[in-house]
């Protein structure tokens, strides 16, 4: 494989200047709307939606154990899937194979095979995140109970992009554009990403009634931007939990406290050298191969 051309100092320049250009924007953007928000009709509105949408009364305070550890899991394998996802969108020569035992003509790449394992890990943490999130009544705090959601949800994004930001108190109640957010990932964009994941996968019935179900084109054209919907969500969710009180944040998701302490930090990057040993791993054929052949006949190419 020839070695990628090294960018000149014209293309160097040109990101230098587009980065500028959209760090102007911003500021722009942010003067602007400092500017509107001092306006009575908009204190007004900010005064009636503050930005977090109202709760049923019985609702509990706190972050369950549940939401923690498929909170984890589910940063893990989905760190996995963009990996062998990118693998596989760029590898131009495999380096292993993996073929069914029951069905001689299906196999695949072994970075092709990573990826839909993981795609199946996560869907497995997913069912069970969503179970135990009915089962608990935790669902009130991402699940909309009130069409009062909107307002707060505008309110909240005006705060934000002002940089005065919405007062979070995660613990008892998320702002209402985090809960359209986090409805959004859960019931929304993780569904897409399965049904169209499953329709570009080996495992896809070949029949031609099964075909017209969810056209090929049409799953592609979704299944790589939903990719990068997540991708999009992940960055500003962590930027937010950092900017907004990093210990609390951590705190509440990773060691089920609303104390103010390292220890919901330490939990953290811990799970953070593990999503980069995965990343590594993700990279080697040798590795994947060793689960893979727990499924089927696997073959390593030579470089």
């Amino acid at each position: 494989m020839s070695p990628r051309p090294r960018p000149t100092w014209i293309q160097v320049a040109a990101g230098a200047f587009g980065v500028a250009a959209l760090v102007l924007a911003a500021w722009c953007l942010v003067f602007a709307v400092r500017a509107v928000i001092a306006t009575d009709p908009l204190q007004a509105f900010l005064a009636a939606y503050p930005g977090a949408a109202p709760l049923p009364a019985d609702t509990a305070e706190g972050i369950p154990a549940f939401v923690s550890w498929t909170h984890f899991l589910n940063g893990f394998f989905f760190v996995l899937i963009v990996r062998t996802g990118i693998r596989v969108r760029t590898e131009k020569r495999a380096g292993g194979l993996w073929s069914s035992r029951r069905v001689k003509k299906r196999r695949m790449s072994l970075a092709l095979w990573g990826h839909v394992a993981v795609d199946v890990l996560w869907l497995v943490n997913g069912v069970v995140f969503v179970v135990l999130l009915f089962a608990s009544g935790h669902w009130v705090r991402i699940v909309p109970t009130s069409l009062d959601v909107f307002p707060n949800a505008l309110s909240a994004l005006v705060q934000y992009v002002s940089l005065d930001w919405p007062v979070e108190d995660s613990w008892a109640n998320y702002n209402a554009l985090q809960q359209l957010s986090y409805f959004a990932i859960t019931f929304l964009a993780a569904p897409v990403a399965a049904i169209t994941g499953y329709r570009l996968s080996a495992f896809f019935p070949k029949g031609e009634a099964w075909q017209r179900i969810l056209p090929e084109r049409t799953a592609k054209a979704l299944h790589y931007p939903t990719m990068l919907f997540f991708v999009a969500f992940v960055i500003v969710h962590v930027g937010l939990v950092f900017a907004t009180g990093a210990l609390r944040n951590l705190g509440h998701m990773y060691a089920g406290t609303d104390e103010v302490s390292g220890l919901g930090f330490g939990i953290f990057a811990a799970t953070v050298v593990l999503m980069v040993f995965g990343w590594r791993a993700a990279r080697r054929d040798d590795w994947i191969a060793k689960p893979a052949a727990w499924f089927g006949d696997v073959r390593l190419m030579k470089r």
